[in-house]
């Protein structure tokens, strides 16, 4: 179950993890915020199978707006810093992704895993989901291995290192959009 919600999840991690690079502040960053934002789709799973709405269903689509909002802004400071005479100097806040924009991302996309964990949730007791949990709070982990190792991949690193400028705001727009039109 975890695995077929977080497919989607596995390609932004290594686009996060490429513009990371070998950056060891930025690749934790990335791990912490997956870690923050799958928490927050876990929550909202739980607090749906206990019966606690939390979001009115015809909201969630909106929820597409943050990796929008989030993806226009990176594509608008990709241009700014190409566009710049200033190219040469590359602050660490360029390079890498912040947790809560990380977070956000994992969170928004994470409408798939609660529409799924919500009716298993509902059924199992509550040291099943406990179990549940701790599995895929493993698999998160496994999740950015994978991602990880992904990016580190010479063809792909070579890819995500030559163009993450550009493949980060489209695969997040492009995620925003889907959300946000329920494709």
């Amino acid at each position: 179950m975890f695995a077929l919600t977080n497919i989607d999840d596995l390609v932004v991690l290594a686009v996060f993890f490429g513009r990371a690079g070998r950056h060891r502040p930025d690749q934790l960053r990335v791990i912490a915020g997956q870690y923050l934002g799958f928490c927050g789709i876990l929550t909202v799973s739980i607090a749906g199978a206990l019966g606690v709405s939390l979001l009115p269903h015809n909201a969630i689509p909106y929820l597409g707006l943050l990796p929008l909002s989030l993806g226009i802004r990176a594509g608008w400071q990709a241009w700014r810093s190409h566009t710049s005479e200033d190219d040469d100097s590359e602050s660490p806040r360029d390079r890498g992704s912040g947790v809560l924009e990380v977070a956000t991302v994992t969170f928004a996309n994470g409408g798939d895993n609660v529409g799924a964990y919500v009716p298993v949730f509902a059924v199992v007791g509550a040291a099943s989901i406990s179990g549940y949990v701790g599995i895929f709070l493993i698999c998160v982990a496994l999740w950015c291995a994978a991602g990880l190792f992904l990016a580190s991949r010479p063809p792909v690193a070579k890819l995500l290192t030559g163009w993450s400028h550009v493949i980060l705001p489209v695969v997040l727009i492009s995620i925003g959009l889907a959300i946000l039109f329920g494709l």
